[in-house]
């Protein structure tokens, strides 16, 4: 990652927006779904990867648990990876609990823990200590950011998506221990990255298969939903993720967060004040591609407010898509420079 924008053509700007799976570089693998790419376990640079990084290249890297046989391995593909155009930074979903990489694999010694609310009962210190823990282990292998922690707030007990990966049922007691954990992945180095935004703890629908919704309010959100993230955005977390959940009456309309403007740019960055790196949800989640092409998905995303695109179903379609959207003047280049000063502040240090 580099911050001298100067030096860079607009396909190396382009790319350093989008974090994406191993598996979009790699020509020898189409899919549709996310559920087809296990099979293939990709957990090697290929030549076949580095050609297509030439032409395309990415500013980060997502593992998954497939992507991960042991240390042995993990090592060297991170250090090929990272040798890839544009030295891409390193990613994972490391929550403590039931999404954890690397705690999921027995070939990793590395602490385990049942879920966050489970850390989140021991108060804030035992969630900070976790933080580091986990912490710890990620930046020994070389990862740059964790996405985590889960900010949402579990009010809806029919909820299908967070359940125990959030800290608490109540806004007030899920604050503090988002707070504390996003201090303790910072005095390890690794970034933390504050989700889902504006809440996925009250929705029914789970946004990897389709859309999903909530009717509160702006007002009820800053009640209850945004409590725990105003707390992680007071801690400094440098990162939030917006999910694919769509707030009409705050909105006046049925997108979703991820490509809403009035939720990035006038609510999260206005009325919160966040002036960190914004980041989808998965942009190949059935909420997203049930309505949406990777292309225009992609151009909404950053029209809408966000630096980071998360994982395009098709990589090179939603490249080129905001290639063409800044050649045309859809999208002004200086909008793209805006994100990259963002993205540099964080990780050029």
């Amino acid at each position: 990652m580099t911050g001298d924008q100067q030096a860079l053509t607009l396909r190396e700007k382009v790319g350093q927006l989008f974090i994406v799976r191993p598996e979009s570089l790699e020509p020898a693998i189409r899919y549709a779904s996310d559920a087809e790419l296990p099979p293939y376990r990709l957990q090697a640079v290929s030549d076949g990867m580095r050609e297509r990084a030439r032409e395309y290249p990415v500013g980060g890297i997502l593992l998954y648990g497939h992507n991960i046989l042991d240390g042995g391995q993990l090592r060297s593909f991170i250090r090929d990876l990272r040798a890839l155009p544009g030295a891409p930074l390193l990613c994972i979903d490391e929550e403590g609990g039931r999404v954890s990489r690397l705690a999921a694999n027995p070939a990793f010694d590395v602490p385990r823990y049942e879920s966050t609310a489970a850390v989140g009962a021991g108060g804030p210190q035992a969630a900070r200590d976790a933080a580091e823990s986990i912490g710890e282990y990620l930046k020994e292998y070389g990862f740059d950011i964790d996405f985590a922690p889960v900010a949402d707030v579990n009010t809806n007990p029919d909820n299908v998506v967070i359940g125990t990966r959030a800290f608490s049922d109540d806004p007030g007691a899920a604050a503090p221990l988002v707070a504390a954990y996003v201090r303790g992945l910072a005095e390890t180095g690794v970034c933390g990255c504050l989700k889902h935004f504006p809440g996925h703890g009250d929705t029914h629908a789970d946004t990897h298969y389709d859309f999903a919704s909530t009717a509160k309010s702006w007002e009820e959100l800053l009640a209850c939903e945004l409590v725990p993230f105003r707390a992680g955005i007071d801690a400094g977390a440098p990162l939030v993720m917006a999910a694919h959940i769509a707030a009409p009456a705050v909105t006046g309309g049925d997108e979703p967060a991820t490509l809403s403007r009035t939720l990035l740019t006038d609510k999260l960055r206005g009325e919160l004040g966040f002036d960190g790196i914004i980041i989808t949800d998965a942009l190949e989640m059935g909420a997203i591609t049930r309505r949406y092409g990777s292309g225009e998905a992609a151009v909404r995303a950053l029209e809408a407010g966000a630096d980071f695109l998360l994982c395009p179903l098709d990589y090179c379609a939603a490249f080129d898509a905001v290639v063409a959207a800044v050649g045309s003047g859809r999208i002004p280049e200086g909008r793209i420079d805006a994100s990259l000063r963002r993205i540099a502040s964080c990780f050029s240090a």
